[in-house]
């Protein structure tokens, strides 16, 4: 059961955590603290830290200064203690495609030491948990790409990890298949109480799924809050317009006394104003003075594209997280 806001203990914490390779910072100072129970997104560019922070709370790399407790564990003098209980699922696929599904879950909980006598009802709890049970004896190399997904999940917390750490968990996969894993994932949320950790590339996702979120770049954290906490930071309306001459119109934009914003991305000029329906008319009677010509605009309010647009000038990109570093940690994690 989970505790109340007021009485949560701490999943995470950390305190100015830093990793530093030959003078670049890759993770500057981070100080954050994680509720029991939370799902809690890391958003960022390539590059950002994300990863390193990640990696630090595994125990697969050590920190440059600064401290970290998972689960209560010191992450530096306690490692093994915290590798006992997390469960990890990185971006790349880890199964063993020869084995069945049951093959690959009863491995798992082996390596981990749980309980012969547990281990049949803990599988049994987890494959109807991720709609896999009429799968078990199929090996895993017929399975798709999602189903393939949903077992690693179920993999990942067959020894009851009080912290599930999710590195890009739907990456690769369609849209339907998607949202089946966040649906998944909020499900083991509610019914385990677990607390997930996760990165993704997929902002509006995010939004959805996240009950916290940092927004992290340069090694640094920039934003933190609740989905709704972020984007009502912004306020106001973002008007969308898709013109030509885009610096010109940007210029004058940004002049006006009653605009927020104007960012420039992807050839669109995304505008922030309070009460946009108002503004409208105002913006493309002044572009049709200056001779703009506007192909289309549009009117929403902000979305976590909008808050990590504004924070960082980017957006995060599909190809953000690097396979290699993946792979990497996962053999080290496995040798250990």
């Amino acid at each position: 059961m989970k505790l109340s806001s007021g009485t949560a203990a701490k999943a995470i914490e950390t305190n100015a955590l830093s990793k530093h390779y030959n003078g670049l910072k890759a993770v500057d100072a981070i100080s954050l603290s994680i509720d029991e129970g939370t799902i809690f997104g890391l958003l960022g560019p390539n590059g950002a830290g994300k990863t390193t922070l990640i990696s630090m709370l595994v125990t697969m790399r050590k920190p440059t200064s600064g401290s970290a407790k998972v689960n209560g564990f010191d992450i530096t003098r306690q490692a093994d203690s915290v590798r006992k209980s997390i469960g990890i699922v990185f971006q790349d696929p880890s199964l063993d495609d020869e084995l069945t599904a049951m093959e690959n879950l009863e491995l798992h909980a082996a390596l981990y030491n749980v309980p012969r006598q547990e281990r049949k009802e803990r599988i049994e709890e987890l494959v109807k948990l991720v709609g896999l049970e009429k799968h078990l004896k199929m090996q895993v190399k017929k399975f798709s790409g999602g189903m393939k997904r949903r077992l690693e999940i179920a993999r990942g917390l067959v020894h009851h990890p009080k912290i599930l750490f999710l590195d890009e968990p739907t990456i690769g996969l369609d849209p339907q298949t998607r949202a089946g894993i966040w649906d998944y994932i909020k499900k083991l949320n509610e019914s385990e109480g677990i607390t997930i950790i996760l990165t993704t590339h997929y902002m509006d996702e995010a939004d959805k799924v996240c009950q916290k979120a940092a927004i992290i770049d340069s090694g640094k954290i920039i934003a933190m809050g609740s989905p709704e906490e972020l984007k009502n930071g912004l306020g106001g309306d973002i008007i969308s317009i898709k013109c030509d001459a885009h610096e010109g119109c940007r210029e004058k934009l940004a002049g006006l006394s009653w605009v927020k914003a104007v960012l420039k991305h992807d050839g669109i000029l995304n505008v922030r104003v309070e009460k946009g329906e108002e503004k409208i008319p105002k913006l493309l009677a002044l572009m049709e003075k200056n001779g703009v010509n506007v192909e289309s605009v549009s009117l929403r309010k902000p979305s976590l594209d909008d808050v990590f647009l504004h924070f960082t000038g980017r957006t995060i990109r599909e190809d953000e997280a690097k396979p290699a570093d993946a792979m990497r940690l996962r053999r080290k994690f496995m040798r250990r």
